[in-house]
C-alpha cells in the first residue's frame, strides 16, 4: 500500500454492532466459497474469507468485481467503509478489495510485504469484529493490538504477519482503497 510512514494509524472508533451481527451469522460454508487468496498467497492458506468485492491484478487497468458475499453484507458493511473514507480519505478512488477474514484458530500469517502493484497506491484499512487477547499481529517487528470497534491502517509495505493463538478466530474487515491516480 501507500507507504504511511507510520507501522499504523488508528482512524478512530466505529459502530460495528450491526455489521457483527450480520457476519457473525454468516453460514460455514460462506467463509469458503471464494478461496482465491488461499489459493494465490501461501500465507493466507490459513485463512477463509467472505468476500464482498475483489479485483484482478491487470496493471494498470484493474477491474473489481462483486463476489458472492456482496448479496450478504455489502448492506451493512459498505455503508462503514464509505464513512470511513469520506473521514480519511480523498473523494473519487476506487475500493479494491472488501472482505471479512478470518484467521482460524491456531493459525498463523507468515511474515511478509504485500507486493502485487495495486498494494503500492492503494490503502489498506482492518476493522476488527472478532479478536483475542491472544492473536499477535506484528508489523515492522513490532506487535500491535486491534480492538473491535476501531478502525486501523497498516501500512502493509512493511513486513508484517499474525497469529492466533486464542480459543476463537480472530476476524476483521479488511478493505484496500486506492485514491484516484
Amino acid at each position: 500500500m501507500v507507504d504511511i510512514g507510520v507501522p499504523i494509524r488508528e482512524l478512530g472508533e466505529v459502530d460495528i454492532s450491526e455489521l457483527k451481527k450480520s457476519i457473525l451469522e454468516q453460514d460455514e460454508a460462506a467463509w469458503f466459497e471464494q478461496k482465491h487468496r488461499q489459493k494465490t498467497y501461501e500465507v493466507h492458506k490459513e485463512t477463509s474469507s467472505i468476500v464482498l468485492l475483489f479485483c484482478d491484478e491487470e496493471w494498470p487497468n484493474i477491474s473489481t468485481f462483486k463476489e458472492p458475499g456482496w448479496d450478504r453484507l455489502s448492506d451493512v458493511m459498505m455503508p462503514i467503509i464509505e464513512g470511513i473514507i469520506k473521514k480519511h480519505y480523498p473523494p473519487g478512488g476506487t475500493i479494491l478489495r472488501a472482505m471479512a477474514a478470518r484467521l482460524h484458530i491456531g493459525g498463523v500469517i507468515t511474515p511478509h510485504v504485500d507486493k502485487t502493484p495495486s498494494f503500492h497506491v492503494g490503502h489498506r484499512i482492518h476493522i476488527p469484529i472478532q479478536t483475542n487477547s491472544r492473536v499477535r499481529f506484528i508489523i515492522g517487528g513490532r506487535p500491535y493490538k486491534f480492538e473491535v470497534g476501531k478502525a486501523y491502517e497498516i501500512n502493509n509495505q512493511l513486513t508484517h504477519s499474525v497469529m492466533n493463538k486464542g480459543k476463537e478466530h480472530r476476524i476483521h474487515v479488511i478493505f484496500d482503497y486506492m485514491p484516484k491516480l
